[in-house]
């Protein structure tokens, strides 16, 4: 059996399907209306930033640097949005009194180039924690869980590490976060 349609009566025809459609595909199968919802995302003017002071003392190196990446990032908030900067500024505190499991302190080692041909330099953690820089071990903990891109850097400029217990940033009024607090295990150093 063959079907025609008439030329004239087809683009009726098809706005009419298409009306149908913006109808049926509004309801569930059970006849109820089906809930339409939309994706928030974040716009620069709805982000609001809080201060947050973290006390490192103890506390296991790459446990800390996980709590540290969430809150550069943003995603403890509801209104997380992937590209824009949502995360809060963290002050950390006592970065050199950081806990290191196992034997890291002197078997994990950091690399650096000095961009001459043999030029690659080696040191353990242990000696940057007893050095002039305590604090980078805790910052390049962090910059390695932080995308390496422009938004990763910007996030970045917002986490402040000082080696020792004073820090510039009372003006800001921080919140104290006690990661130490927060799993029993981010205090364990075996």
């Amino acid at each position: 059996m063959f079907f025609h349609v008439d030329r004239e009566k087809f683009p009726a025809i098809i706005r009419a399907l298409a009306a149908l459609w913006t109808v049926v595909r509004d309801f569930r199968r059970d006849g109820k209306k089906r809930k339409i919802m939309n994706t928030y995302s974040a716009k620069p003017g709805d982000i609001e930033r809080k201060w947050y002071v973290v006390d490192a003392d103890g506390v296991v190196l790459g446990r800390l640097a996980v709590e540290l990446s969430k809150l550069l990032r943003g995603k403890h908030k509801p209104m997380y949005t992937p590209h824009m900067d949502c995360g809060d500024n963290i002050v950390v505190i006592n970065a050199e009194k950081v806990a290191l499991t196992g034997r890291k302190r002197q078997q994990k080692t950091y690399y650096r180039h000095t961009g001459y041909p043999g030029g690659i330099k080696s040191v353990t953690a242990g000696k940057v924690l007893d050095g002039k820089h305590p604090e980078r071990v805790v910052i390049k903990a962090v910059e390695r869980m932080i995308s390496r891109n422009p938004l990763g850097r910007a996030q970045m400029r917002k986490l402040h590490v000082y080696a020792g217990t004073n820090h510039p940033h009372g003006a800001q009024k921080p919140e104290i976060m006690d990661v130490g607090a927060m799993n029993p295990k981010n205090r364990r150093s075996a």
